[in-house]
């Protein structure tokens, strides 16, 4: 039997990929770093706890006195109270409202979030608990 000289070798090379996908991790990586988390600039005050709790709700006060709430929206204080009551989940009885407040806020803006969750809870006979954020002392 005759063998054909003319064969055909199917082959590809990968390592141009391997370098493709290189770069793009090293990209993402560098561009994950430059995002930040809060998009309210906050000093938060410094504290030795590690405390860590499955957050609800998170609340933003700024150095302004400005209430927001999740997705940056703004939100007067006087709202606050129907805003969390709807929330946080019918099923819930002892969610966590986070308070991201800045280190400035008077404590008496502090105290509008903690007495509208003290509300909720009086009126529905839950636990929701207030923790105000902190940032690791240095």
């Amino acid at each position: 039997m005759i063998k054909s000289q003319n064969q055909i070798k199917i082959e590809t090379s990968s390592s141009s990929m391997s370098d493709l996908v290189f770069l793009l991790l090293i990209f993402f990586m560098i561009t994950s770093t430059l995002i930040s988390p809060n998009a309210v600039k906050l000093l938060l005050p410094e504290s030795n706890s590690k405390t860590m709790a499955k957050e609800s709700v998170t609340v933003y006060i700024d150095e302004s006195h400005n209430f927001y709430v999740e997705n940056d929206i703004p939100i007067v204080p006087a709202e606050l109270e129907s805003y969390l009551r709807t929330s946080i989940a019918a099923d819930e009885t002892e969610a966590c409202i986070v308070l991201r407040a800045d280190k400035t806020v008077p404590v008496q803006d502090v105290v509008q979030v903690i007495d509208a969750v003290n509300s909720i809870n009086a009126a529905g006979g839950t636990k929701h608990k207030v923790i105000l954020a902190t940032s690791p002392k240095k």
